[in-house]
């Protein structure tokens, strides 16, 4: 498989934002059942070795969950703040998250859990997200490194539709990528 050729300037933004740590939080909306749409703050992981496909992590009691399994589309939304540029990508949504079932699912999630921290292993022991605080259940527990819990999901993105836009210039730049039935890519440059 070849690289998407909005791949290149994500990871290049990537590159020339990573002295800012929330260049790593882009926005991803879903559809709740109601229709109404759902945006978040995730964080992102990495992109799946030679693929397009974005991996983020999520706990499998979130409501963006229920949403995907409803419909498994999304859109992305991420703003570098050094370059100023803005990217867009709507794709459908896998979820890795059943034990035992598909043994490649199983080694990524295994392989995400072991390089987040410790703290963020934590959170995935916690309580049911969006329900009432209760006091217990926040205090650290002592959890294996190398099998995530059955709270810990991830999430992968694949785009089918890309728009970039560079802010920087007179005029400003602005791509439109969109995946063909065959698997390639068609480009276009729009107005901005």
């Amino acid at each position: 498989m070849s690289l998407a050729p909005w791949r290149s300037p994500l990871a290049r933004a990537l590159h020339r934002n990573r002295s800012r740590p929330y260049s790593r939080y882009p926005q991803f909306a879903t559809v709740r059942p109601d229709g109404r749409p759902a945006n978040r703050t995730i964080v992102f992981r990495d992109f799946e070795a030679e693929t397009n496909r974005l991996m983020f992590i999520s706990d499998r009691r979130s409501d963006k969950l229920e949403h995907l399994k409803i419909n498994p589309y999304a859109e992305l939304c991420w703003y570098f703040t050094q370059t100023r540029e803005q990217f867009r990508l709507g794709g459908k949504v896998a979820i890795l998250e059943t034990v035992g079932k598909e043994a490649e699912s199983d080694q990524m999630r295994q392989k995400v859990w072991e390089k987040i921290s410790d703290k963020a292993r934590q959170q995935f022991a916690w309580p049911h997200p969006g329900k009432p605080r209760v006091s217990e259940g926040y205090e650290s527990v002592e959890l294996d490194e190398q099998t995530p819990l059955d709270t810990f999901i991830v999430l992968m993105l694949d785009p089918d539709i890309v728009d970039h836009l560079e802010l920087r210039g007179e005029p400003q730049n602005r791509y439109q990528y969109q995946r063909q039935s065959d698997g390639s890519w068609k480009s276009l440059e729009v107005n901005p």
